[in-house]
C-alpha cells in the first residue's frame, strides 16, 4: 500500500507550505488545488464553482462515507452538488492508489482511512496566523488586523462545518490525527525535516 500523508490545517497556520515541503523532501506527489481542477475537468464545470461546492456545508446531510449509495434527488441543484462530491471522493482515492503522496485538506484523512494515512493537523495561535497572513498579502489586497482576524475565524468556521458535515467527526479533534503540530513558534522548514524523518521511520 502506498505511503499517504494527509494534512488538515487551521487557516494561516502554514499547513499548505508544510505539505509542499514534505512532498519535496520525501520525493512524493503533492495534491491540493489539483483535486478541484480534476473535478472541474470531469464535470465540465468551472473550478471556482466546484471549489465553492466542495468547501460549502451541504443543504442536506451528506456523510461522505456513503459513497455510491446515494438515493435519487429530484432537485437538479442538489443532484449536481452530489455529483461533484462523489467525484471528489473518487478522485482522492484514485490519487492515493496511484503513488505515495501528500494530500492537503478535502477530508482526505477520513476518505482514505482504509489506506491508513499518516494524519497531521496543523494549528497555531491566532496572533501567529494573523502575522503570517499579513506578511503574505500583496499591495493590492492589504487587510487591517481586525479584517484578517475575521477572515481567519470565518474560514476556520467553514472548514469545521464542512469536515463535520461530511465525516460525522469533529474537525481538529486530536483523536482523529496521528500528529498535531503547533507552528506558532517553530518554522515550517524545521518541522518539515523533523516530520519527514519521523514519517520514514514509522513507515
Amino acid at each position: 500500500m502506498n505511503k499517504i500523508i494527509t494534512i488538515s490545517r487551521e487557516f494561516g497556520s502554514g499547513g499548505r507550505e508544510l505539505g509542499r515541503r514534505l512532498s519535496e523532501i520525501l520525493g512524493i506527489a503533492y495534491y491540493d488545488q489539483e483535486i478541484i481542477t480534476e473535478i472541474a475537468n470531469r464535470t465540465k464545470l468551472a473550478e471556482q464553482y466546484v471549489d465553492q461546492i466542495v468547501e460549502k456545508q451541504p443543504l442536506v446531510s451528506f456523510p461522505i462515507h456513503i459513497g455510491r449509495t446515494l438515493y435519487p434527488v429530484p432537485n437538479p441543484v442538489l443532484e449536481q452538488r452530489q455529483s461533484i462530491l462523489l467525484q471528489h471522493h473518487q478522485i482522492i482515492r484514485e490519487m492515493a492508489q496511484k503513488s505515495d503522496c501528500v494530500i492537503v485538506g478535502r477530508c482526505a484523512d477520513y476518505i482514505l482511512k482504509d489506506f491508513s494515512p499518516f494524519r497531521i493537523f496543523v494549528y497555531a495561535e491566532l496572533e501567529s496566523r494573523v502575522a503570517r497572513c499579513s506578511s503574505r498579502c500583496t499591495e493590492n489586497e492589504k487587510y487591517s488586523e481586525k479584517e484578517l482576524r475575521q477572515k481567519i475565524l470565518s474560514v476556520d468556521k467553514k472548514r469545521a462545518k464542512y469536515y463535520n458535515s461530511y465525516t460525522g467527526q469533529c474537525w481538529g479533534d486530536i483523536l482523529n490525527y496521528d500528529l498535531c503540530v503547533n507552528t506558532s513558534q517553530q518554522g515550517i522548514k524545521k518541522f518539515s525535516c523533523m516530520i519527514a524523518g519521523m514519517f520514514e521511520q514509522i513507515k
